[in-house]
């Protein structure tokens, strides 16, 4: 976390890039010592390095450890000791082994190809030191715990924007959205990530059930120890948007855990944990602070309600650039189980003749929206989620999926229903034609089709099981709105979008690689 100036470009490339495939020996060789029964405790090194692990492990159990510097691996040569304690260096575990079985764990990370070393000793009297056996220095000493669980704990300032009140009422109306071009703002909105994605293999050990580019990926399941298929998948969605935590941080933030659920969702997944990473500016600053605290307050109210632990994080403050605070970035992945994986979940592709169905109730507005800040409108509030529908929507879309009753399932969130569609109709190449009735269930408004209130997923049906869906939705007390049948060349979305299927596609590939200046995916 730093604040960068038009001078800090160097600073830059210091953020480490993360190696999976050390992440996947190390996490084999972990594992290999749990099995073994080699290990007392193990604590994996993240924020603040091994200050933090060594600290926390020692606090936890009561006891002290003494810390050679000079034994640490370092990752270049003449690093100050503060630089090694503090270095949040990635893919490195701090395991606690009796020395007698110290031969035994090598070996394990041997086999592995792992680096290991012995960097110190467990201790009585709850002492954290640090010595450098080289130089013959003691560099700390310190009570473990006052790291810890004893550790001073802020209470800064905090305090809303002080014209919160006219920000949140500046929500765009019919004069704002009367003169602009919806089909070009959708066509502004589509976007193909692949190139992000692909940097990575993700086929790797041949587990991909669902790949990345959808609303939430799939892995096959196997025994760790055997290799042997359980007939179960993990689920896995990443998911943020600081637009909305800018517009409302507690409201936002339980936007992105319902959007990460409803993700999960789309592929038969029941969501089982979840994990954080709160970027934001300089908490000294009382609105930033208040940005803060509500991003946590909603999260937790929405964890809460979904029954979802939050099991890790990290927290990234003091972002800033050109002396502003970043906008409230809080991102969170989920882990999810599908039980049975007999059937390929589906993804977001429509088919030819297929019914598509949006199931749960929109809630009026644009503010926070992809469509409202597009248009340089950064007033309005980001809907209130309600987080016992969202849950209920998420339920039946499970249950859906787990008995193959739908073809496709997108969840709605940023770019509203109008960008769900969009994605869906180029991922099977084929258009939609809103039926005029549904118009009127939606509201033919850009609010309706570009508003994105949380709970809402479009999935699509073969036609002769149209009714059962329709009914089950009733029985689980959620509604639907029939938009019609998939086909043709173009998606029409009432009287406030009509554009080509092509043209949607030819927008998607391109909007990227134009962004980044590169001229084509390979560069």
């Amino acid at each position: 976390s730093a604040e960068f100036g038009e001078d800090d470009e160097t600073k830059r490339p210091s953020v480490q890039v993360g190696d999976p495939f050390e992440e996947k020996r190390l996490s084999e060789a972990t594992l290999a010592l749990l099995d073994a029964g080699l290990v007392v405790g193990i604590q994996d090194l993240g924020g603040a390095g091994l200050t933090c692990a060594t600290s926390e492990t020692a606090s936890n159990a009561g006891m002290g450890m003494d810390v050679d510097v000079s034994a640490i691996p370092q990752r270049e040569p003449h690093m100050s000791a503060v630089e090694v304690l503090t270095s949040e260096s990635q893919e490195r575990m701090l395991a606690i082994v009796e020395p007698e079985h110290l031969d035994e764990v090598l070996a394990i990370t041997d086999a592995w190809e792992v680096q290991a070393s012995a960097i110190g000793t467990v201790t009585e009297g709850g002492v954290l030191r640090v010595v450098d056996e080289l130089g013959g220095d003691v560099l700390a000493e310190v009570p473990a715990a006052t790291l810890h669980e004893d550790a001073p704990l802020y209470h800064r300032p905090l305090a809303p924007p002080e014209d919160l009140e006219e920000r949140w009422a500046d929500e765009p109306g019919a004069s704002e959205t009367a003169g602009v071009d919806h089909t070009a703002a959708l066509l502004g909105m589509v976007a193909d990530t692949s190139w992000v994605y692909r940097q990575y293999d993700h086929q790797l050990f041949l587990n991909t059930v669902v790949g990345p580019g959808g609303d939430a990926t799939v892995l096959r399941l196997r025994d760790p120890r055997t290799g042997a298929e359980t007939g179960r998948g993990l689920g896995l969605s990443a998911d943020g948007n600081h637009r909305w935590c800018a517009s409302d941080p507690e409201r936002g933030a339980a936007m992105v855990v319902c959007e990460s659920v409803m993700n999960l969702a789309a592929v038969g997944a029941r969501p089982l944990a979840l994990v954080n990473c709160l970027n934001f500016g300089n908490p000294e600053h009382p609105e930033v602070m208040w940005q803060l605290s509500g991003a946590i307050d909603g999260m937790s109210a929405a964890c809460r309600a979904m029954d979802v632990p939050v099991v890790g994080g990290n927290v990234s403050l003091y972002n800033s650039s050109g002396g502003r605070d970043i906008d409230p970035t809080p991102v969170v992945t989920t882990l999810g189980m599908v039980d049975d994986l007999s059937a390929v979940p589906p993804g977001l592709a429509l088919a030819d003749g297929e019914s598509v169905v949006v199931l749960g109730s929109r809630v009026d507005g644009l503010g926070g929206s992809r469509w409202a800040w597009d248009q340089g409108r950064r007033g309005g509030r980001t809907p209130d989620p309600d987080l016992a529908a969202v849950q209920g929507v998420a339920d039946l879309t499970r249950t859906l999926v787990a008995d193959g009753l739908v073809g496709a399932a997108h969840d709605v969130s940023e770019g509203g229903l109008a960008l769900a569609l969009a994605e869906m109709a180029i991922a099977g190449n084929v258009g939609l034609e809103v039926d005029a009735d549904a118009t009127g269930a939606l509201s033919d408004t850009v609010g309706g089709w570009f508003g994105e209130s949380a709970g809402r997923m479009v999935v699509s049906v073969d036609p002769e099981r149209l009714d059962d869906l329709v009914e089950r939705a009733e029985t689980a007390g959620i509604s639907t709105v029939v938009l019609g049948s998939a086909g043709g060349s173009n998606l029409r979305l009432g009287t406030t979008v009509t554009v080509g299927v092509d043209a949607l596609r030819d927008n998607w590939t391109s909007r990227l690689p134009g962004a980044l200046s590169s001229g084509s995916l390979a560069e």
